[in-house]
């Protein structure tokens, strides 16, 4: 009996040792970027364009709803004016916080820059979920809890594993097929 369970104890430390000899390097950067960019790419992307102005030069100066969607309050006390609000720092925040919406994901998903990018949108994340719990005035279900059974809510169950998944890109970077492995391989060689 034990060597049948000495068996199949090597098979399964080969067979996974293998797999893993196999993934290593390219797999875990490529399939969290895939990942992302299936959940969360049109996402971050539709909304930053949806905040841009209109016509040829509305790129250089965003809508009033995004000084809505960033400073609800600050709007609401300037009567949905963005013009009375100051440059600084809400036009500048507004202005890069759209701009980072738009940019950070196809740095990303093209692999370019990638843990720099994706720290940056952890940093969106984080920045997004504090809004919309204190400026958009969530409520308890919408923000839930951790280790609470409930994997439905928008900010400890959705965003915790949004974080996660940009971590898994920080720590083991784009791997073999992206921009920045042609880049380092360019550098090298």
């Amino acid at each position: 009996m034990q060597g049948a369970i000495g068996f199949l104890v090597t098979l399964h430390h080969r067979f996974f040792a293998a797999l893993e000899s196999l993934l290593t390097g390219w797999f875990t950067g490529l399939a969290a970027r895939f990942v992302f960019a299936s959940l969360l790419f049109l996402y971050y992307v539709n909304s930053g364009w949806g905040k841009l102005g209109d016509g040829p030069f509305g790129f250089l100066s965003p809508n009033s709803g995004a000084f809505v969607t960033i400073f609800p309050k600050a709007m609401e006390a300037v009567s949905y004016d963005h013009t009375q609000l100051s440059f600084f720092p809400y036009h500048l925040v507004v202005y890069f916080g759209t701009w980072a919406e738009i940019v950070l994901p196809f740095l990303v998903v093209i692999g370019l820059f990638t843990r720099l990018s994706a720290l940056g949108m952890i940093f969106f994340v984080v920045v997004q979920s504090i809004v919309d719990v204190f400026g958009h005035g969530l409520d308890d279900k919408s923000v839930g809890a951790m280790f609470d059974r409930l994997p439905d809510a928008i900010i400890w169950d959705q965003r915790l594993a949004w974080v996660f998944l940009l971590l898994i890109v920080v720590v083991h970077g784009a791997g073999r097929f992206s921009i920045d492995h042609l880049l380092a391989r360019s550098r090298a060689g």
